[in-house]
């Protein structure tokens, strides 16, 4: 691990960032250029303490998961990610085509959204990133690991990750995840992750098995999708999705039609859990 040139461009990325690149307000007491540390802490989910000692440098040496979060929070390209890694004494993650490390410039999309219920999806239904607004509607995601950070293995073997929906959904919905998947085993094929999550649910769940049979093909996007909120109640949204095709990651943003009682429901939503 080099330490200087660790904090170094730490501290060269941090100083490129702009409040208004990461959704922040610059505010009048601002006087020099780039965030502050405890912003790209807050970014990064980690203590101020701890990003602060990396820059100085006296920090401990960082953890893989540690500078996966440290790129995600600089929006750094994978090519400084690669960097970022190296100089933590680190090999650089395979450049597989489908990875964790969410698009700079899908991230800024993100940033604006910070009010609206919004977030970064990979081909597998892991959720990569919220706003605060889509933890509320959904949950915080994040805190899944293992197979279970995948929503399509979450539903087919959690029966709580089934509330959120309307009972009368649910059918139509286990189609739509199972035909997702079949898009993507195609594209994976037998060795991938793909694979080894269908298998493990084609073992597990017999609802699965039956509808993977009967081979689901995606199709066009039809209205819109009814949530179901403990605070709420019944919302009905549509959902915009951004798809970054060499990721193969989606942005997905959740609306509701102006004037409408989930419109107005999803304003108490924001209001309820500011």
């Amino acid at each position: 691990m080099d330490r200087a040139a660790l904090a170094a461009f730490l501290r060269a990325r941090r100083e490129a960032l702009q409040p208004e690149d990461v959704g922040l307000p610059r505010g009048r007491r601002r006087r020099t250029g780039g965030l502050r540390r405890e912003e790209v802490a807050a970014l990064c989910d980690m203590s101020a303490d701890y990003y602060s000692r990396l820059e100085q440098p006296r920090g401990p040496s960082p953890s893989e998961q540690m500078v996966a979060a440290i790129a995600r929070g600089l929006r750094l390209s994978l090519e400084e990610r690669d960097h970022l890694f190296r100089l933590a004494g680190h090999a650089a993650p395979r450049r597989v085509r489908r990875a964790d490390h969410i698009n700079p410039g899908i991230m800024r999309i993100l940033d604006r959204l910070e009010d609206t219920p919004a977030q970064v999806v990979n081909h597998l239904g892991e959720t990569l990133k919220q706003t605060r607004l889509a933890v509320a509607l959904l949950g915080d995601e994040s805190v899944f690991t293992g197979r279970a950070r995948s929503l399509h293995h979450r539903w087919f073997t959690d029966p709580a990750s089934r509330l959120v929906r309307p009972e009368s959904d649910h059918a139509e919905y286990s189609r739509l995840l199972v035909a997702d998947l079949h898009g993507a085993y195609a594209r994976d094929g037998g060795t991938s992750r793909t694979a080894e999550l269908v298998e493990g649910l084609r073992g597990t769940s017999q609802e699965f098995a039956r509808l993977w049979a009967e081979r689901p093909v995606l199709g066009p996007s039809c209205g819109p999708k009814r949530f179901l909120h403990p605070q709420v109640g019944l919302l009905e949204l549509h959902c915009q999705t951004l798809v970054d095709p060499d990721q193969s990651q989606r942005l997905q943003v959740f609306t509701a039609v102006p004037g409408t009682e989930s419109h107005t429901n999803l304003h108490l939503l924001s209001v309820l859990n500011a």
